[in-house]
């Protein structure tokens, strides 16, 4: 079979397209460079009233060596401060854009009014400032924000526009968990990125229409803007928050060791009881807390490594759509190991914290009334390959749909009860994976062909479905009732958003 890159090299060999460079990961990843913790920011209290005030900013730094990146961050220059909360408390964010483009900061994960959410309606003009407030009514969990501008998500938060955003409630305080920041308790941003020669960040170009359609990866691996850093652990016992903040790579992490981790959480807070792995799968956008223990003194390595679970039951789909995967696959990422960071446990003390069994009891929303039954249908553009690739290189973002539509800004797609249970069947009748975001509701995955692993037994706001797959969601909607301000639900691969695989909600 000719190979994915010959195929798209033929057809583009006309269009003379420049080759993109980029430093490969493969050549740095000597685990040399310190882990480095995202400042912390509780904002300023005053009683249950907590205030933020957070600056969408350009700066640069030295990612590469010998070189300086322009970047992109809120309150530092790449990446955002990491946002502590209590549930409970009511928090005013103030967001200013220093940036020279419209911007937006959204919440992913919180439940929230409309007008607060942060997405493609609430956008920030350079030098504007936009409020955002809500009460935080949810359990704890590890929760992120970033960018949602329309058209621009995908940019924006590969320039750096992303940061991770903590509930804190009673209950999980009480468990005796790993909780001190920075010191057993660590943010872990897996990102990837190429590099131009000048150390400057190689995004989409006009003409990348295998990146497009792909979504944007890169050979450099960052966990909170550092390559493959060492975390030099103080304690024996460790929690790492992971998330996946790439715009499109989704990781099989474990162990180089094979070690055993406990999974504690998933998007929406902890699991009901604890899961023994040794492999954690994690798409655009899912976040998962993980408790590692190196009591053994040693030096275990974090990996990506791709494996056949990645991919979906061939079995199952239509020739087209086979046809579309050998096409659009990449051969080299199926193969391709990836570190991402190394824990040093040479100093490591005992820990007093500990992982208990039983961590809480979720609500069991399959006992509720189901008030209605949606379907939403992922599609890529089905027209013949020259359409397709005339319409990318021409720029039109109508290449993704959800049930037939594209993404339109002015119209209403579905409208919701406040309160009201609903089930979503999602299904992939494209030639590629999507993780499937819905804002606003954590949702539990009802039933998919294979079972559910680890993580995903909790409660979720990111789910992945493959080609040909068909998977069931459950979810309570929140309180918030507004006939004119939507919410949206969209592919997490963020060029897949950007070009038009999103639809809006609003709820009555």
């Amino acid at each position: 079979m000719v190979s994915r890159r010959i195929f798209l090299q033929s057809i583009f060999a006309l269009a003379a397209a420049p080759f993109y460079i980029f430093k490969s990961a493969r050549a740095m990843s000597i685990f040399k460079n310190a882990f480095v913790t995202p400042p912390l920011d509780r904002g300023m209290r005053k009683g249950s009233d907590l205030y933020f005030n957070l600056n969408l900013q350009s700066g640069e730094i030295s990612i590469l060596p010998n070189v300086t990146t322009p970047t992109w961050g809120i309150n530092q220059p790449f990446l955002g401060v990491t946002l502590r909360v209590n549930r409970g408390d009511k928090v005013h964010i103030n967001v200013t854009n220093n940036l020279p483009e419209t911007s937006t900061l959204h919440w992913h994960g919180v439940k929230l009014p409309a007008g607060a959410d942060g997405g493609p309606h609430q956008p920030i003009k350079p030098s504007e400032t936009w409020l955002s407030e809500y009460d935080i009514d949810q359990p704890a969990a590890t929760l992120w924000y970033h960018s949602h501008q329309m058209h621009k998500t995908g940019e924006q938060v590969y320039n750096g526009l992303a940061g991770m955003f903590i509930i804190d409630d009673e209950q999980s305080n009480l468990l005796n968990l790993p909780s001190e920041y920075g010191v057993d308790d660590f943010p872990v941003i897996i990102q990837d990125r190429e590099f131009n020669d000048d150390g400057s960040l190689n995004y989409l170009g006009r003409f990348d229409l295998e990146k497009g359609m792909q979504g944007v990866k890169g050979e450099v691996m960052l966990v909170n803007g550092v390559i493959t850093p060492t975390l030099s652990a103080t304690k024996t016992l460790i929690r790492l928050r992971l998330l996946n903040g790439s715009n499109a790579r989704v990781y099989q992490l474990l162990f180089d060791d094979n070690r055993s981790f406990q999974i504690i959480a998933s998007d929406g807070g902890l699991l009901e009881t604890t899961v023994t792995a040794k492999t954690i799968r994690l798409a655009p956008g899912e976040r998962a807390e993980i408790v590692v223990d190196v009591s053994d003194g040693g030096m275990p390595k974090l990996l990506h490594r791709p494996g056949h679970d990645l991919m979906p039951n061939m079995n199952n789909l239509s020739i087209i759509q086979k046809i579309g995967m050998a096409i659009f696959e990449n051969d080299d990422e199926v193969k391709t190991e990836f570190n991402i960071l190394q824990i040093d446990a040479r100093q490591a003390t005992a820990s007093d914290a500990s992982v208990p069994n039983k961590l809480t009891t979720h609500v069991d929303l399959s006992t509720h009334t189901i008030a209605n039954r949606r379907v939403m249908t992922l599609k890529m553009d089905s027209g013949s390959p020259l359409t397709s690739i005339t319409t990318a290189i021409l720029g039109s973002r109508d290449l993704m749909t959800i049930n037939g539509k594209s993404m339109d800004i002015m119209r209403i797609d579905e409208r919701v009860k406040a309160g009201s249970v609903e089930v979503w069947e999602i299904r992939n009748e494209s030639r590629m994976l999507h993780p499937f975001h819905i804002h606003n509701v954590q949702f539990k995955i009802v039933a998919r062909k294979g079972g559910l692993l680890g993580h995903e037994t909790g409660f979720k706001d990111v789910v992945i479905v493959y080609p040909g797959e068909r998977v069931e969601v459950i979810m309570k909607f929140p309180e918030f009732r507004d006939e004119n301000i939507p919410y949206m639900y969209h592919c997490h691969i963020l060029e897949h958003e950007d070009r038009g695989m999103m639809g809006q909600f609003v709820v009555v």
